[in-house]
C-alpha cells in the first residue's frame, strides 16, 4: 500500500526536490486524463478506472503510485484506489475545484520559463519575452489560445471561491457603494451586492476584461440596477466614486505602476474613503510555498512579484494611505484596511 510519505532524512529530501518537476507532471496527468472524475465514492480497480479514461493500466497504476505517495489518491491492500481530500479537489464538479488551477500552473509554458529561473533572479527580468519574442500576455493570447483559455477558467475559478471569503470576511456596514478595481468579471463585487441589498456597487477593469463580466451586473442581470461596469485601467485614472474600494490580488507590478494605481484611488476616493487591498503574502502565512512559488513564477513571466506584509506596508504609507488594521481573510489572503486621510 503506498501512501503519503512521512519527513525523509535530508539527502533523500533534496533529492526529492529535485524531481519535484516529476510530481506536478503527475498531477498534471491525472488532471488532463480525468481521473478523479472517472473514479467515484468507492474505490476502484486500475483495469476499470483505465477503461474509463482510456489509458493503459500498468502506467496507470504507476501514475496513481507516485500521486499517492503526496496524498493524492490512495491505494487499499487489495491494489485498488480511493479519493483523499485532495484528489477530489481534481474533480470539475467539486465545488472548491482547483482542476483549472492546477492545470494553469503546469502549462506548456512553464516548463520552458522554469529552467531559466537563474537567469531572471540574475537579472530582475522576466524571461518570456527571451523566449518567444513578446511580452507574456500578448504570447498567451496570440500564440497559445488553449493556455489563455486555461488561464481565464483557473481566473474565474479562483475569483469565485475567493470572493465568498471576502464578502464574509468584509463588514461594510454604513456604507452606501463599493468599489471593486481591478475586478476581472465582478465576483467580489457581486457576492458583496448579495450580501448588502442597498448597497451600490462598481467594477473597473480593462476594456476586454469586463466585457466578460458576470452577466447578473450586466444588463437585464438581477444585480443591474445596483451595479455600474466600468472599462479603464488603474494605472491610468479611476473614474468611479464610492465609500470603500476593494483592490484584490493586482498590485504585482513594478513599484512605479502599483503607486499611481494607489495615488489614483486615493484621489477618486478622497478624504476619509476606506480602501482594502486583498494580497497573497509571502510571509506570515500558511500558504507560503504556494505563495513563494508564484511570486517567481511572476518573476519568470511578467517580472512581477508578491508581496511581504512589510513591502506592502511600504507601498500604501508611500501612497499616503494610514493603515488601520491587517488581518487574513483566508489560509492565502491577506486584507490591509486602510482609508484615506482628511
Amino acid at each position: 500500500m503506498t501512501t503519503a510519505q512521512s519527513a525523509p532524512p535530508p539527502s533523500m529530501r533534496l533529492r526529492e526536490l529535485a524531481f519535484g518537476a516529476a510530481c506536478a507532471a503527475a498531477v498534471r496527468a491525472a488532471a488532463r486524463l480525468g481521473v478523479a472524475d472517472a473514479l467515484g465514492d468507492s474505490p476502484m480497480a486500475v483495469e476499470d478506472l483505465a477503461a474509463a479514461v482510456k489509458t493503459e493500466p500498468r502506467p496507470l497504476r504507476r501514475l496513481l503510485r507516485a500521486l499517492s505517495c503526496y496524498g493524492v489518491f490512495a491505494e487499499a491492500p487489495d491494489g485498488t484506489f480511493a479519493h483523499t481530500d485532495v484528489s477530489r479537489l481534481l474533480r470539475e464538479d467539486d465545488p472548491n475545484s482547483l482542476r483549472a488551477i492546477t492545470l494553469w500552473c503546469t502549462e506548456p509554458w512553464t516548463w520552458d520559463a522554469w529552467p531559466m529561473l537563474d537567469e531572471a533572479v540574475r537579472t530582475g527580468r522576466n524571461v518570456v519575452e527571451d523566449l518567444y519574442g513578446k511580452e507574456f500576455f500578448p504570447y498567451l493570447n496570440e500564440d497559445a489560445p488553449e493556455s489563455a483559455d486555461i488561464f481565464n477558467r483557473a481566473m474565474t475559478t479562483s475569483s469565485v471561491q475567493s470572493a465568498r471569503d471576502v464578502a464574509e470576511f468584509l463588514d461594510l456596514t454604513g456604507s452606501s457603494s463599493v468599489a471593486d478595481i481591478g475586478g476581472g468579471q465582478g465576483h467580489v463585487v457581486a457576492s458583496l451586492l448579495d450580501k448588502y441589498p442597498s448597497m451600490h456597487g462598481a467594477l473597473l477593469d480593462l476594456p476586454r476584461v469586463v466585457e466578460n463580466a458576470v452577466p447578473r451586473l450586466l444588463a437585464g442581470g438581477d444585480l443591474a440596477g445596483r451595479a455600474r461596469v466600468v472599462p479603464g485601467d488603474v494605472r491610468t485614472s479611476v473614474p468611479v466614486k464610492a465609500d470603500v474600494y476593494v483592490i484584490k490580488n493586482i498590485l504585482e507590478w513594478d513599484d512605479e505602476s502599483t503607486a499611481r494605481a494607489l495615488r489614483n484611488v486615493r484621489a477618486a476616493g478622497g478624504p476619509g474613503t476606506r480602501v482594502v487591498v486583498i494580497e497573497n503574502l509571502v510571509d506570515d502565512s500558511p500558504s507560503m510555498r504556494f505563495s513563494t512559488a508564484m511570486d517567481l513564477l511572476l518573476l519568470l513571466n511578467v517580472g512581477g512579484a508578491k508581496h511581504t506584509t512589510q513591502s506592502m506596508v511600504d507601498r500604501l504609507t508611500e501612497a499616503g494611505l494610514v493603515i488601520d488594521d491587517i488581518s487574513p481573510v483566508n489560509p492565502y489572503l491577506h486584507a490591509f484596511d486602510c482609508h484615506v486621510p482628511g
